[in-house]
């Protein structure tokens, strides 16, 4: 994992603190502080996360994508059922919103 910058270390602490103050459990609110750092850090850039974010190489067929990186790009295309289709049906799915 990247190393965290003080400004990250700041928030999170931050996060964690208003979290407890909440009356959420000491390991929830740490969850929820990682988190929330560690997706303003992906959406700088300077985290990237392929297995969460990615929609794979467009030079790539879609049945060389994995699932969750088709299923982003059936998120990307408003693709309604998403969640509950096998890989083969989120292929055929994009394929035929095209």
């Amino acid at each position: 994992m990247a190393e965290w910058s003080k400004q990250d270390e700041r928030q999170y602490e931050h996060i964690k603190d208003s979290e407890q103050e909440r009356g959420t459990s000491e390991t929830r609110a740490k969850e929820i502080a990682a988190r929330t750092v560690n997706k303003r850090r992906r959406q700088e850039g300077r985290t990237p996360n392929k297995t969460t974010q990615g929609t794979g190489n467009p030079t790539h067929t879609l049945e060389d994508r994995s699932k969750q990186e088709l299923y982003n790009r059936a998120q990307e295309l408003n693709i309604t059922g998403r969640s509950r289709m096998s890989k083969v049906e989120l292929i055929q799915a994009i394929r035929a919103s095209r």
